[in-house]
């Protein structure tokens, strides 16, 4: 399994997430944007083309992949969409919109049998590695679920995509981050709570690959 979870953006290691493609290099990556779904559609556009931009300066060929296209759809045409790319790239915003866009689609369980096969590298940041936990309780601290019943009409779902055997907590000790406050509550709780988690600062990025894994 090959991940690269930063705190924020890409982080200050992009050349690690490089090399967990191996001899393959920077190629196809599709950008997952369901976390900003609940949002205009010119800002939802706009965080987009910043991925684009960011990853199009690492040697990347990036294409959003909608996951919206995919919805009550069978899961061989998202299973089909994701094979095509080598790696994807899950952006920020809220974890329950991803969550819910993630399950919708089918792209929850085309995922993880591709990164439990270490067919695909799953990279990405704040909401991204979130969802990768056994759970999302503990993010209504800092993220909206009520998001995804005021967008689709349906309940969030809590259960992550437990690729993680902890919670990932994002922008700790990150002033410059408009969340570091509401992502220390997050920490409280799961200290309180007893919950197995790792917290991140902005530039940091939790780095796993095969049996090995460490935040750089």
């Amino acid at each position: 399994m090959r991940l690269y979870l930063s705190s924020f953006r890409i982080g200050d290691h992009p050349d690690r997430l490089i090399a967990l493609l191996g001899d393959v290099g920077p190629g196809d990556i599709a950008v997952i944007a369901n976390a900003m779904d609940s949002v205009p559609e010119d800002v939802r556009r706009s965080a987009v083309e910043l991925e684009v931009d960011a990853l199009t300066a690492l040697g990347f060929h990036p294409r959003e992949l909608d996951l919206r296209d995919f919805f009550d759809q069978p899961q061989a045409a998202v299973q089909a969409a994701l094979d095509r790319f080598p790696a994807v790239w899950a952006r920020g915003g809220n974890a329950f919109m991803l969550r819910y866009a993630l399950a919708r689609s089918g792209a929850d369980e085309a995922l993880t049998g591709l990164l439990r096969r270490d067919a695909i590298v799953y990279a990405g940041y704040s909401a991204g590695p979130c969802v990768l936990a056994p759970s999302l309780r503990g993010l209504e601290y800092c993220d909206f679920p009520e998001h995804v019943t005021e967008t689709w009409g349906d309940e969030p779902v809590w259960d992550g995509l437990g690729i993680l055997d902890h919670a990932f907590v994002p922008h700790i000790d990150s002033p410059g981050h408009f969340e570091t406050e509401m992502c220390g509550v997050v920490a409280e709780h799961y200290r309180t709570d007893g919950t197995p988690h790792r917290t991140l600062r902005d530039g940091q990025a939790l780095v796993v690959d095969g049996d090995l894994a460490r935040i750089i």
